[in-house]
């Protein structure tokens, strides 16, 4: 279940290794997730790592709970009416994202409606030329 509030928390110690630090993790609320989305245009997009980064930064911690950042835009995504553009995420190398709704062609056919080009030839549906078309957070 997705948070409904931010949480701050210590990571543990046996989390510190997959970190690779210790220190203090943002747990992102839906709300939270929602409000950085819409600092994405359309036409843009933006990867997970960058947006837990960004929000690691803006919250003052290490980290960002990659599991709870997952939840989150599960839980926007799978809204009868999005609060937010979920779309506009993909993984860190520009692949789609297949547990969005309608899968890799529901992924794919929103961010084509946004003119975005979707290369489907490889293994995994990629945006072509996704690093151009990343936003830059303020």
């Amino acid at each position: 279940m997705a948070n409904l509030e931010d949480s701050i928390v210590e990571i543990s110690q046996p989390v510190e290794r997959f970190f690779g630090c210790s220190g203090r993790m943002l747990k992102p609320s839906v709300t939270t997730i929602a409000a950085i989305l819409d600092e994405v245009p359309e036409g843009r997009i933006t990867t997970t790592a960058l947006l837990r980064s960004k929000l690691a930064d803006r919250f003052n911690v290490e980290v960002t709970c990659p599991y709870d950042t997952k939840i989150a835009l599960q839980a926007i995504a799978n809204d009868a009416q999005p609060k937010a553009a979920y779309w506009r995420v993909v993984k860190a190398n520009g692949e789609l994202i297949s547990k969005f709704p309608g899968g890799l062609e529901g992924h794919a056919a929103k961010l084509q409606d946004e003119g975005l080009a979707v290369d489907t030839n490889g293994r995994s549906a990629k945006v072509r030329k996704f690093r151009e078309r990343l936003a830059q957070f303020s």
